[in-house]
C-alpha cells in the first residue's frame, strides 16, 4: 500500500494485505485515529486486486479494545462518533470481497476481541485469551457483544459478558469463537496456510458469497432463501461460473478470472 499510517502497518506482499495494528505502547487500544486508519486500510485493500486480508497486532497484546483516556469526561456527540466509527470499521471488514483472517497472538479485549467476532476467520494462538470485561466494570460490552453473540450464540456471548471474565484459546475454538488455535512459534505458517485454503477458485464468486452470507445470515430463513437463490442464479450467468462448470464437466483445471487462483 502506497498510503502511510500513523498507527498501523499495512504490507502487500502477493496475493496478500497484512493490517497490523502498530500502537503497542497503547496495547493497540483503539482510539479514534487508528479506528479511521484501519477503516481506510480495509477499504483501500478491498478495492485492490488482493485475494486475502490478515489482521494482526504488534506488541504483548492484540488489541485491548478502546481507548478510555480518549472517553473519560468525552461529551455524549463524541462518545457516539467513536462507537459509530468502530461499527463503521466492522461493517467494512464485512463488505469488502476479500476473506478476511485474524492472527490473533495474544489478549483480545472489549473491542478487540469485537475485532476477531467480525472478521470472517480467525487463528489464535494458544496463549491468546478473550475478553468482554464490562459485565464486571461501569460501561456493559454493548457494541461488542453484536459480532461476539453472532459468532458463539447467546447464552455463551452472555456469559462473557455479564462476568466479564476472560476466556482462553481452546474455550473460543469450542465455542466459535476461532476457527483453529496452534502454538505460538506456528501462529503465521497456520494463518498463512488457512488464507490460502479459503482463497482458492474464483475471487469474483468468493467475494459475492461473502456479502451474501452476511446478507442472509440475519434473516428468517423463507427469507434467506429467497435472496440466495436470487444471488446464486444470477452468479451462475458470470464467466467464472461457467468456466468452473465447463472445467468440471470437461475434467480439465479451470481458467479463472484474473485476481482469481
Amino acid at each position: 500500500m502506497a498510503r502511510e499510517y500513523q498507527y498501523l502497518l499495512a504490507e502487500r506482499e502477493g496475493p496478500t494485505f497484512t493490517i497490523t495494528m502498530n500502537r503497542p505502547e497503547r496495547r493497540n487500544s483503539l482510539c479514534l485515529e487508528l479506528l479511521e486508519e484501519l477503516t481506510r486500510a480495509f477499504d483501500e485493500a478491498g478495492a485492490s486486486d488482493a485475494t486475502g486480508v490478515i489482521l494482526a497486532g504488534n506488541g504483548k497484546v492484540f488489541s485491548t479494545g478502546h481507548d478510555f483516556a480518549d472517553m473519560i469526561g468525552q461529551d455524549l456527540q463524541s462518545v457516539r462518533l467513536l462507537f459509530a466509527t468502530c461499527t463503521n470499521l466492522m461493517n467494512t471488514m464485512q463488505a469488502i470481497p476479500q476473506p478476511v483472517v485474524a492472527r490473533v497472538h495474544a489478549l483480545a479485549t472489549g473491542a478487540g476481541c469485537q475485532l476477531v467476532a467480525t472478521a470472517d476467520l480467525a487463528v489464535a494462538s494458544q496463549e491468546a485469551t478473550f475478553c468482554t470485561p464490562g459485565g464486571k466494570g461501569g460501561l456493559f460490552c454493548t457494541t461488542p457483544m453484536v459480532a461476539v453473540g453472532r459468532s458463539i450464540g447467546r447464552k455463551r456471548a452472555l456469559e462473557m459478558a455479564m462476568s466479564g471474565d476472560p476466556i482462553d484459546a481452546q474455550t473460543a475454538l469450542s465455542w466459535g469463537l476461532v476457527n483453529q488455535v496452534v502454538p505460538a512459534e506456528e501462529l503465521k505458517a497456520a494463518t498463512d496456510a488457512l488464507l490460502e485454503r479459503v482463497t482458492r477458485g474464483s475471487a469474483l464468486a468468493k467475494g459475492i458469497g461473502k456479502q451474501a452470507f452476511y446478507a442472509q445470515i440475519g434473516l428468517d430463513q423463507p427469507r434467506a432463501y429467497d435472496y440466495a437463490t436470487e444471488v446464486m442464479a444470477s452468479a451462475s450467468q458470470l464467466p467464472d461460473a461457467q468456466e468452473g462448470i465447463a472445467a468440471f464437466l470437461e475434467k480439465r483445471p479451470p481458467k479463472w478470472s484474473s485476481g482469481s487462483n
